[in-house]
């Protein structure tokens, strides 16, 4: 094993959602992930193996992860899994509240085996809470935190951007950051302790900085008409030439001012930061834009300080100069998908391994468990594993 986590054990108890993507971060890192899935139906040589496109889509968030098939619904499933709890560092789970405890693995039991257990749980609305046992989506998290809100341009409804906030943002990478933090309380010394991640309370974090320059009088409550929210005419995006997009994000003055310099824009004696100046501003700007193709404007401005970027779609983003020398993506199983991040100097991340067939790891994890072949076969004949 390579990279940062090198020696930490995982299990998760695989559910929908964005807990599987934190798994993956901690998988991509060096963590030894261990995914509890419930027995497919099924013939086993039907389950596709490394090929997230046969399958599941969502296959592709168990790359560098081991899998076993297990009945939690049974007493020795249950208690095969609080087995593999007791020697691990974390557990994850995704279910709503009060699934796991009805099936024997919450917290309290996983915790009765492993007292310095770190259990990180992931839901949408939280544990306790009026919503917490009704079902959402990243939408709906984003809509309750007024964040939703802040997207888009009126009159046009508020826009979705795509489930990238509350799932994956607010959701798995502050469960990571949770979990990160509550093992640095334990190896000093700390009990070990629960976690409960919400999507709608790290959604709501990701807005902090809007509550303060709303606080200031910098941030108005009309969305499209603010410094950050395509408002201003020097942080938005236009069409060119050819029906491609440039983004543009010249706010500081000196960048702005190198824009103007190479563009040769004619700002019509309209300063930057007149704020009810900004509609024509944006006129001017977008004429300017529109008279050259996206690919002319990236060959005059890129290398430059100006703060302008080409909006690429997934195959020209995958195939990026920038992108190809830093190996931002990478192919595994043939599926082409991001690199792990961040980069470390003395343990850099192992290349992520392919997603496997679920459960195909259930002799060998349990053999380490202690479990006897004879009593896998056993298991394996009741229903118990596969």
């Amino acid at each position: 094993m390579a990279g940062p986590l090198a020696g930490l054990r995982v299990v998760e108890l695989v559910a929908l959602g964005p807990a599987p993507f934190a798994a993956m971060v901690l998988a991509d890192l060096g963590a030894e992930v261990v995914q509890v899935h419930r027995p497919p139906a099924g013939d086993p040589a039907d389950q596709p193996v490394g090929d997230p496109a046969a399958g599941d889509p969502s296959q592709v968030l168990s790359r560098g992860k081991r899998s076993i098939a297990v009945d939690l619904r049974t007493p020795e499933g249950r208690e095969l899994v609080l087995r593999l709890v007791a020697d691990a560092d974390v557990v994850l789970e995704g279910f709503r509240p009060g699934v796991v405890e009805r099936l024997g693995v919450g917290p309290d039991e996983c915790l009765a085996r492993n007292p310095g257990l770190v259990y990180g749980r992931m839901t949408g609305w939280g544990q306790e809470g009026p919503l917490s046992r009704t079902a959402g989506h990243d939408i709906d998290y984003l809509a309750l935190t007024g964040a939703l809100w802040a997207i888009g341009r009126p009159p046009a409804p508020p826009v979705p951007p795509v489930n990238l906030v509350a799932d994956f943002g607010g959701g798995a990478m502050v469960l990571v950051a949770g979990v990160l933090a509550a093992l640095l309380s334990v190896r000093s010394g700390g009990p070990g302790q629960v976690i409960d991640a919400a999507m709608v309370d790290g959604a709501a974090l990701l807005t902090t900085l809007v509550w303060g320059l709303r606080a200031q009088g910098l941030w108005g409550d009309r969305r499209g008409e603010n410094l950050l929210d395509g408002g201003a005419p020097f942080y938005d995006v236009y069409e060119c030439a050819d029906g491609r997009f440039l983004a543009v994000g010249a706010l500081e003055p000196q960048f702005y001012a190198e824009l103007v310099q190479r563009t040769g824009f004619d700002d019509g004696g309209l300063a930057q930061l007149d704020v009810a100046r900004w509609p024509q501003l944006r006129v001017r700007w977008a004429e300017l834009f529109a008279s050259r193709s996206r690919d002319e404007w990236v060959e005059l401005l890129e290398g430059s300080d100006t703060c302008v970027a080409p909006v690429l779609d997934w195959d020209e983003a995958s195939e990026h100069p920038h992108m190809r020398a830093r190996g931002t993506f990478v192919d595994v199983a043939g599926v082409r998908q991001p690199a792990p991040a961040p980069r470390f100097s003395v343990t850099p991340a192992p290349t992520p391994a392919a997603p496997v067939a679920v459960g195909c790891d259930t002799d060998g994890v349990l053999s380490a468990l202690g479990v006897t072949p004879e009593e896998v076969a056993r298991l394996r004949a009741a229903g118990v594993v596969r």
